[in-house]
């Protein structure tokens, strides 16, 4: 016989999972938005059991999305690194409270939409509205989730929030330092009672490298006879190995660090108060913070260093996948947002093409692109 429960969701929507029992036959379940709807596919699949069909119980009829995510959370999460691990536990915890009480049969795209407009709407601790890519931030940890599903245990046949569209983000602004700001920056490091936050920015800045790899930076990865940083997959973001070139002042002050370091530490930017042998790194934010302000920056973050890093080199005329290779980009869709800096280049560029073929001039010796006026007023042929 078939039983309907009543369900409210976090956002106090009601929904009916209906099961059906019926000796014989596997245990059907499956939620409903409206009880009739539950009622009528209740009787229907009742009289199916009677009449002698046959109901084999798929995967996705077993397990409920709370489960799923809570394997996924327990099982897959703890290989990434900590800080992807730490945020998408928490997303997931959002679609667990959100969805967790339906089959994975259940999720359907129209559903996994819907829940994408809930969270659109759905203010923030801070009393703000999430911001679009942050929403997609949100799908992205579910679909990753639901491809373990597929992939891994074998509990989906496909992977549904593929068919669900993302938020269209906006092109984010590139901020970066100007000369005299960088050189007001760099100065006040110097003058920083935190030792570190002069190499470490200027490492930022020569290198491109994020904080995480700066931070993680241990001295086996630095090689000074061929002048280059090795980043191993575990220590950057997109899980590969990475050779990042160390040239002029970044290498003389890790060099100089080299010489006088006080302790042990494997790593090159150790905290004072950690014991030997310790891995916790130093905590520079609150000498970063004292900078800024003393360099009259504003609207300025760490990750900015390395924007302005990638902006240095497409105003020297770094190619697109030259700044993708030192950056650590796979594709070069992250690379265009410098695109407009290199304009003087390819301005040269043309420039150096337009002289090499009609030397400086059109060929009958003409200003270029000026006619000549005849008499009568008209260009010659």
């Amino acid at each position: 016989m078939a039983t309907i429960q009543p369900r409210t969701d976090q956002a106090e929507k009601t929904h009916y999972r209906v099961q059906v029992r019926l000796r014989g036959f596997p245990s059907l379940t499956k939620t409903f938005g409206r009880k009739t709807d539950a009622e009528r596919w209740a009787q229907r699949t009742e009289a199916d059991m009677r009449a002698g069909r046959d109901f084999p119980t798929p995967e996705s009829n077993r397990h409920t999305v709370a489960e799923l995510i809570g394997k996924y959370i327990a099982n897959a999460l703890p290989r990434k690194r900590l800080s992807t691990s730490r945020n998408q536990a928490s997303q997931l915890e959002w679609w667990r409270e959100r969805l967790g009480h339906y089959l994975l049969q259940e999720l359907r795209p129209a559903l996994l939409a819907d829940a994408r407009e809930g969270l659109s709407r759905e203010p923030t601790p801070s009393g703000k509205p999430r911001s679009p890519s942050t929403v997609n931030r949100y799908m992205a940890a579910m679909s990753h989730c639901l491809t373990y599903a597929v992939r891994d245990l074998n509990w989906l046949d496909d992977n549904p929030m593929r068919k669900v569209s993302r938020n269209k983000e906006p092109q984010g602004v590139v901020r970066y330092l100007s000369d005299q700001e960088r050189s007001r920056l760099l100065s006040v490091c110097k003058q920083s009672s935190s030792s570190f936050l002069y190499p470490i920015v200027l490492l930022a800045l020569s290198t491109g490298m994020r904080r995480s790899e700066i931070m993680n930076l241990t001295w086996d990865r630095i090689d000074f006879l061929r002048d280059a940083i090795t980043l191993r997959s575990a220590d950057t973001k997109n899980a590969e190995v990475r050779i990042v070139p160390l040239k002029s002042h970044a290498r003389g002050a890790l060099a100089e660090l080299w010489k006088d370091r006080l302790s042990d530490s494997a790593l090159v930017f150790p905290a004072p108060t950690a014991p030997e042998g310790s891995s916790k790194s130093i905590d520079i934010e609150s000498a970063w913070r004292s900078a800024l302000k003393r360099a009259e920056l504003k609207n300025f973050r760490f990750h900015d260093l390395r924007h302005s890093a990638a902006s240095y080199l497409a105003m020297n005329r770094g190619s697109p996948l030259d700044i993708a290779a030192v950056l650590g980009h796979k594709t070069l869709q992250m690379v265009k947002r410098y695109a407009h800096l290199s304009e003087t280049h390819t301005s040269a560029v043309v420039e150096r093409m337009n002289v090499a073929i009609f030397d400086g001039s059109s060929c009958d010796g003409r200003e270029p692109g000026r006619p000549e006026a005849t008499d009568q007023g008209r260009t010659p042929r």
